[in-house]
């Protein structure tokens, strides 16, 4: 795109160099013309004074030359008028073309604020999801607490009342003891 870009402007450039090319020849022309006009003007004069005069062939001959000046410079304005034409219809392709590649550029950008909003959704969706699975594993979590919490006191109470047991069974340990001493005593007496 950039090399058709460059070979446009160069097209433009080489149109306008023709273009200025042709209107300072035109220019000349028309200086020649208006110069050609006075030396005519001045050549009839002294060929009055001086009593000269030229055949009816010499004045076709010179009538025709200046025609066909004429006609030249008809024909290079009209070039100018093409050049500039060509000019103006070029200026107005490389503006459609900058406006043309400008709303490319807009119909990407909304293809990817479309993707990124769809991507956007997603992601607050996701979010949603994992907030109502974060309320749930809390309610989990302090369903959980609450079990061991329960647990951790029946244990406190079962450890309570196997201090209370052992206690007991030393006690009767300690008695048995005694009563076996007690026993041994009396077996020895008796």
């Amino acid at each position: 795109m950039e090399a058709e870009n460059l070979n446009l402007r160069l097209d433009a450039d080489v149109q306008k160099l023709d273009a200025e090319r042709l209107r300072k020849g035109k220019t000349k022309v028309d200086d020649d013309l208006d110069s050609l006009k006075t030396d005519y003007k001045k050549l009839r004069l002294s060929m009055r004074t001086a009593g000269l005069g030229k055949t009816s062939e010499q004045w076709r001959e010179e009538i025709q030359e200046e025609k066909k000046n004429q006609k030249e410079k008809g024909e290079q304005e009209n070039r100018v008028t093409k050049l500039e034409g060509s000019l103006y219809r070029y200026r107005n392709r490389n503006s459609v073309m900058k406006l043309k590649a400008s709303l490319s550029k807009i119909e990407e950008m909304k293809e990817m604020i479309e993707e990124l909003e769809m991507a956007l959704q997603n992601y607050e969706i996701w979010i949603e999801h994992l907030e109502a699975n974060e309320d749930r594993q809390i309610e989990q979590l302090h369903h959980l607490q609450n079990q061991v919490r329960n647990r951790d006191h029946i244990m406190g109470e079962a450890v309570i009342q196997i201090r209370e047991v052992a206690d007991h069974l030393q006690t009767l340990a300690v008695q048995a003891d005694t009563l076996s001493v007690k026993y041994k005593v009396e077996s020895d007496r008796g």
